[in-house]
Order: C-alpha cells, then sequence, then structure tokens
C-alpha cells in the first residue's frame, strides 16, 4: 500500500478526503439498499450488493486505492446503462480521485498501513551488562 502513496494526508487536506470518502460511500450504499429494495433479477442484485461493499469501503477506508477503482469502473457503467449519466459521471471522477490521491490520516489504511515509530533505545544511557 505504501507504493501507491507515500504519505497520509493530516489537517484539511485529510478532512477533504474524509468528506470525499464520506460522500462517495454514502452514497454508493444508499444506491445499491435503494436498488436492492426495489426487487431486480439475481445479476443486477450481485452488482449492487458489491457496489455496497465498496461503498462500506470506502466509508472505512480500507484498501482504498482498490475499492475506489472498482467503484470508478461501477460508475462508469452506471454512466452508459443509466437514463441519467451526470450523476454516475460526477461518482465516477470522484472516485478515481480517492484512488489517485488515498485515503487520508483518518482511515484504516492509515492505521493499518502507515507510518509506523519507532523507538531506538540509546546504547550509551544503558549500563554494561555485569561481567
Amino acid at each position: 500500500m505504501r507504493r501507491l502513496f507515500s504519505t497520509f494526508a493530516d489537517g484539511s487536506p485529510g478532512a477533504g478526503l474524509l468528506l470525499m470518502r464520506l460522500a462517495a460511500g454514502i452514497d454508493l450504499v444508499l444506491h445499491a439498499v435503494m436498488a436492492l429494495l426495489g426487487g431486480p433479477p439475481m445479476g443486477p442484485a450481485l452488482l449492487h450488493a458489491s457496489a455496497a461493499v465498496l461503498g462500506i469501503l470506502l466509508l472505512a477506508g480500507l484498501w482504498t486505492p482498490i475499492a475506489a477503482a472498482l467503484a470508478a469502473f461501477h460508475a462508469l457503467w452506471h454512466v452508459f446503462s443509466s437514463g441519467h449519466p451526470w450523476q454516475w459521471i460526477m461518482m465516477a471522477t470522484l472516485c478515481a480521485a480517492l484512488a489517485l490521491i488515498g485515503p487520508g490520516a483518518w482511515s484504516l489504511d492509515a492505521r493499518l498501513f502507515g507510518w509506523k515509530r519507532l523507538e531506538i533505545p540509546d546504547r550509551k544511557r544503558q549500563t554494561p551488562p555485569p561481567l
């Protein structure tokens, strides 16, 4: 994961990334739940269920580059298959930006794969072992 983005933005850029993840995740989950409650056939139901899982991953900030890239492809599929493409163009753009930028500091990715601080004891201050 560290190869995909070097740092996890914190402060106001991290808050912006959090808002982007929340907007994309909530929208994906809401559309999937509304579509699943409508009772589609089995093929689209699996597609909507996978969109709900991608939305939950974006909300948590877990595997964000992969989940956002898959969500962008999902949104692009809707651009060509639905009657109102502008909403899905916006979703595809938002998810592509998340895939390229990363999740930010307030995510599970940052907790699991972020930089760790190691405390190295000073050897000069330690007392030598007795002989």
